[in-house]
């Protein structure tokens, strides 16, 4: 199979990832990624396909593909660095929509039922227009964050 993604590295570049592939001070991750670069190198002669570079690093075809695609589409300091998330969600349920929903959950049931559930929960939430939507495990890990039993 020929390969997509083909390595050539400068004499400067293979030294910089020999240090990173030899220095026990970084992670593991990393390291085998150098070393992938290092086994997909064409300059010293014909590189290993990807199944025996995966084999020798002991990690995934996928893995060998994912960093050979890194390096060629960036450099290699985009690829021997860990990628870490921009952005995370908000939590939906903030503190004061929390407190309604306690606050809810600490009240009378509705006519004809003996204790909230957790659907019931759910569907009040939404008709109070406490949220517009939420998801029933959303409000049970709000009780559950502050230990309220439904009994």
């Amino acid at each position: 199979m020929k390969q997509k993604y083909i390595v050539t590295l400068t004499s400067t570049e293979r030294n910089q990832i020999q240090e990173i592939a030899n220095d026990h001070t970084i992670s593991n991750t990393i390291r085998k990624r150098a070393n992938i670069l290092l086994l997909a190198d064409t300059t010293p002669g014909k590189p290993m396909p990807q199944a025996e570079i995966a084999k020798r690093c002991s990690t995934s075809t996928i893995t060998v593909y994912n960093t050979l695609k890194s390096y060629t589409t960036h450099d290699p300091a985009h690829t021997l660095k860990f990628k870490r998330t921009k952005t995370t969600n908000p939590p939906i349920i903030t503190g004061d929509k929390e407190a309604q929903i306690i606050a809810l959950a600490c009240n009378q049931p509705p006519q004809g039922f003996a204790r909230w559930t957790i659907r019931l929960l759910t569907q009040k939430t939404i008709e109070l227009n406490i949220l517009e939507t939420v998801s029933r495990e959303t409000i049970r890990n709000t009780l559950k964050k502050r230990n309220f039993a439904l009994t």
